[in-house]
């Protein structure tokens, strides 16, 4: 699973069998729309799995937390991750 920062700043949160061959592909053009509209990417984080359906539900998992969730994974502040896990829901009033 790994995070891509984009051009415009946004993330792209993806898994994959090979990383290096993924991120020449995004480099490319190849890989998503998302990234292709928003060249050059930069891997900015991973993490290994010995099964590429672990990876593909941690890559679900990531995609739907907020940015600043992803931030604190990225930056490795996993103490902030429990209290950035506030159900949108949650907010309204």
């Amino acid at each position: 699973m790994y995070i891509l920062e984009c051009a415009d700043g946004s993330y792209y949160t993806g898994s994959t069998k090979d990383l290096d061959r993924r991120i020449k592909e995004h480099q490319n053009g190849e890989g998503a729309n998302h990234t292709k509209k928003r060249l050059p990417v930069k891997l900015i984080y991973f993490e290994e799995y010995p099964r590429i359906d672990t990876a593909f539900y941690r890559e679900k998992q990531v995609q739907g937390w907020s940015r600043a969730k992803k931030e604190a994974l990225i930056n490795g502040d996993h103490n902030m991750l429990p209290k950035l896990a506030i159900a949108y829901r949650d907010l309204r009033e």
